[in-house]
């Protein structure tokens, strides 16, 4: 196991490497690879684990009656996903979870994170206290996508949220996580018609990309 990577994962921030060796023991964790487009967690059915890219990326995604897609979140090297549904272990999922490139994840028992070991182990505070953090942090990225998707116009969607990516990344360039169909999705607007006001955007010297990297002008 890349012992390394699962460290510098935020929700093991604040933990050696024994200290994550060890909790990974008590956490029952197993590795798993995923090729492109296949399913990690389906619709419907109840999660108890939490996974964590290894490498890839994996896409939440919703479908509603009639087929349509969306894209809830995209999650990168070093981020969990499933958090929610594996703590509400009754509630079946109404979102799933596919690997948006070939990668690895790696399975985590939440139930054996929530309660405290038989071991007692001085650390596993801290795991508690981080997955804490991180659900915080999704919850604030939630409320930035509902900011975003409450304009009214497409271009107002594509300001909004290149505006949020070169906030969070400091920069007036950087890359995003999506395709074009992907951000689309994510931003729940048409394709075709997106992409024309990119097109429109970069003309009149406001922004300028090259398939997944932009930056703002």
């Amino acid at each position: 196991m890349e012992l390394e990577k699962v460290c510098a994962a935020p929700l093991f921030a604040g933990m050696n490497p024994e200290e994550v060796s060890s909790i990974l023991q008590c956490l029952q964790a197993q590795k798993k690879e995923y090729q492109r487009r296949e399913t990690i967690f389906p619709v419907g059915k109840a999660i108890d684990r939490i996974g964590l890219v290894l490498s890839g990326s994996v896409m939440i995604e919703r479908d509603d009656y009639w087929g349509n897609r969306s894209i809830l979140a995209a999650v990168g090297e070093g981020e969990i996903f499933g958090e929610t549904y594996a703590c509400l272990p009754a509630q079946p999922a109404d979102i799933c979870a596919v690997a948006a490139q070939k990668g690895e994840i790696l399975f985590l028992q939440v139930g054996r994170m929530l309660r405290t070991c038989q071991n007692a182990c001085p650390f596993h505070a801290r795991l508690i206290a981080n997955l804490l953090e991180v659900s915080a942090q999704k919850n604030r990225q939630l409320s930035l996508k509902l900011d975003i998707l409450s304009k009214r116009t497409t271009r107002e969607k594509l300001l909004s949220y290149l505006s949020s990516q070169a906030v969070r990344t400091g920069s007036s360039s950087f890359s995003i996580p999506f395709n074009r169909q992907q951000l689309a999705d994510f931003l729940s607007v048409d394709r075709s018609a997106m992409t024309v006001e990119l097109g429109k955007l970069k003309k009149e010297g406001i922004i300028d990309f090259e398939k997944h990297q932009f930056r703002i002008l």
